[in-house]
């Protein structure tokens, strides 16, 4: 059952309830050992975070900035910022030292607690461009500080400030000032354009969201959740958020990258995450599949169509499924399809919630075909993550992204934008008058930006508003949605379409060059280089083959006409990627200028 309480004192609360039951399973830097902490270890190391806060001089509803990978560090210093109602300002890991500085400067940080090497180092280069910022405190030990550093500390050396608790009649008042009204966290959206803001989240807005989501998110104490996207982003700080006041336990994993490994570990029962992750799944099982022989593929592609009709055409409407559908889906629940969960490590899957970008209907109907609960939803950081998602053991389409959330008023206003209302609603950005006047309609309702409509209680979206380009016939294309469509192909890692005032569409493509290289191999292409692979006419032409059978559902407007592979990824430190992975067309425009061009010559 829920617990209900301000976030200031959410885990004392349950550590009353929970005592020394495990809350979080975690690795500690470097380490390849898994290790547990109980609620009340939880609550004494937030208890001394709170103190040591207040010994170092944090000040009510001061901004204290963290730079961090996903650490039980970073998830301690939150809840002890909270507990003496301060506000933590989240940055991603992978953030620039220009990103930094200016969130440094504009939310006027003077404490930043960082992770590793990387955010340290970034942040003491920045150290002297950044004239509020007065002490760094690293999480990790092994961080090596520089010798002209005397502002920096360890976390461990950090926390004694807070031994035997010094300030805790302080920290106690605080609780009892505590109200919805205050900002919890200020974080800023690393944003397509490059044009960075602070979207301001109250306390009152995370009590919302809590009860919201309790009434349709299906979590509880028996769940094990990988806390797999960055706890920066609002999608899973929201969601492990709902985590803790359900009493699960959440999987802290610190390196994304090892993310297979982690699952297959730790078996959790639930995680959020992105669509890329899943599609990525997608393609590993349909390329087992195709490797297999005759008989075995023949096998497994009737499985995968049996689980279709069981969980899409049945069970998503709401209907009974015949019985000896049942007891055919049930037996290959029982064997094929657990086989692949458990090579997933996903042996006791309970649900998966999955927002962020655009969910391909085919990657969506293969994952509830193999008997894995994916949750649509969509949200933003501005609407404190979920404005709707499919409801657990309720009806759903494919395709749409579920249904609103108690207490969110949807409207669909001009250029089918969709409109918001509700106590979950932030109540603009910080320090940002003009924009926050521009964001909200006159009657109060926030403009998202994305364009959608409502069918039969569920919202579906059909794009960003201001990415959808205008061909210079006069056609509009969704880009998005191309996109999605040809990363489901595991020779295709990255895309960005180009369409904008062009005569027709067309696409650059980053390749995924180990399994370029695997069917240059097997096609006895010679090669020296990933360039010489991104420019074999061969190579050009069974990429174009696949890409012609990916977009035979699209209108002639809408296809892609050329593509140009690249040997190189998209990547954050070219400016080409937001931290969330997010395409900044405008750079890519940029530099790869000569690269389009060529694909418009006559």
């Amino acid at each position: 059952m829920q617990t209900r309480c301000h976030l200031s004192v959410l885990p004392h609360e349950q550590a009353k309830k929970y005592g020394d039951r495990v809350v979080m399973n975690y690795r500690d830097f470097g380490s390849l050992k898994w290790k547990t902490m109980s609620w009340n270890e939880f609550s004494q190391i937030v208890l001394r975070v709170s103190n040591a806060m207040l010994n170092l001089g944090v000040r009510v509803q001061e901004n204290v900035g963290v730079f961090s990978q996903n650490t039980v560090q970073y998830i301690c210093t939150d809840f002890g910022a909270f507990g003496i109602r301060a506000v933590t300002v989240p940055f991603y890991a992978t953030s620039s030292e220009q990103q930094i500085q200016y969130m440094i400067g504009d939310a006027q940080i003077r404490f930043l607690f960082v992770g590793q090497q990387e955010q340290y180092d970034k942040a003491f280069r920045v150290l002297p461009q950044s004239p509020t910022l007065e002490k760094i405190i690293i999480f990790d030990r092994s961080v090596h500080i520089a010798k002209s550093d005397p502002s920096s500390m360890y976390f461990d050396d950090f926390l004694k400030l807070g031994d035997n608790l010094p300030r805790q009649s302080e920290v106690e008042k605080l609780w009892s000032e505590a109200n919805e009204e205050d900002l919890a966290n200020i974080l800023y959206t690393s944003g397509t354009t490059g044009d960075s803001k602070g979207v301001m989240l109250t306390y009152g807005q995370y009590h919302a969201a809590m009860i919201a989501n309790d009434k349709c998110v299906p979590v509880g104490e028996d769940d094990r959740v990988m806390d797999f996207l960055p706890i920066t982003h609002i999608f899973e700080r929201g969601w492990m958020f709902l985590c803790l006041t359900e009493g699960a336990q959440l999987i802290v994993n610190t390196y994304p990258k090892e993310i297979q490994e982690s699952m297959r570990e730790t078996h959790p029962t639930c995680m959020s995450a992105v669509p890329r992750f899943w599609e990525k799944v997608y393609i590993g099982v349909q390329e087992k599949i195709e490797n297999s022989n005759p008989v075995q593929r023949k096998l497994m592609r009737h499985a995968v169509e049996v689980g279709r009709k069981y969980n899409i055409e049945y069970l998503s409407r709401g209907k009974r499924p015949p019985l000896a559908l049942k007891l055919e889906y049930e037996t290959y629940d029982k064997t094929l399809f657990a086989l692949v969960r458990k090579q997933l490590g996903l042996e006791n899957a309970h649900f998966f919630p999955t927002a962020g970008s655009y969910v391909s209907a085919e990657v969506e109907e293969f994952i509830h075909s193999i008997g894995i609960n994916m949750i649509v939803g969509y949200g933003l950081t501005e609407s404190l993550a979920t404005v709707s998602c499919d409801h657990l053991g309720e009806p759903y389409t494919v395709g749409s992204v579920g249904r609103p959330i108690e207490g969110i008023e949807i409207k669909i206003g001009e250029n089918d934008e969709v409109l918001l209302k509700g106590p979950t609603i932030t109540k603009g950005y910080y320090k940002r008058d003009a924009l926050n006047a521009e964001s909200f309609t006159e009657d109060g309702f926030f403009r998202t930006g994305d364009a959608g409509y409502m069918q039969n209680g569920e919202l579906f979206l059909k794009e960003r508003i201001k990415e959808l380009f205008k061909t210079s016939n006069g056609k509009y294309i969704a880009p998005q949605m191309i996109e999605s469509k040809l990363l489901v192909d595991k020779y295709v890692s990255q895309i960005a379409v180009i369409a904008d005032q062009r005569k027709f569409v067309s696409a650059l493509i980053v390749p995924s060059m180990p399994e370029l290289e695997e069917y240059a191999k097997d096609n006895d292409i010679d090669y020296n280089s990933p360039e010489d692979l991104c420019t074999d006419a061969r190579i050009i032409q069974m990429v174009g083959e696949r890409i012609e059978t990916l977009q035979q559902q699209l209108a002639s407007y809408e296809k892609i006409k050329r593509f140009t592979l690249l040997p190189q990824p998209f990547t954050m430190e070219a400016g080409e990627l937001t931290n969330t992975l997010k395409i900044r067309r405008a750079v890519l425009n940029k530099n790869y200028k000569e690269q389009i061009d060529e694909m418009y010559k006559e």
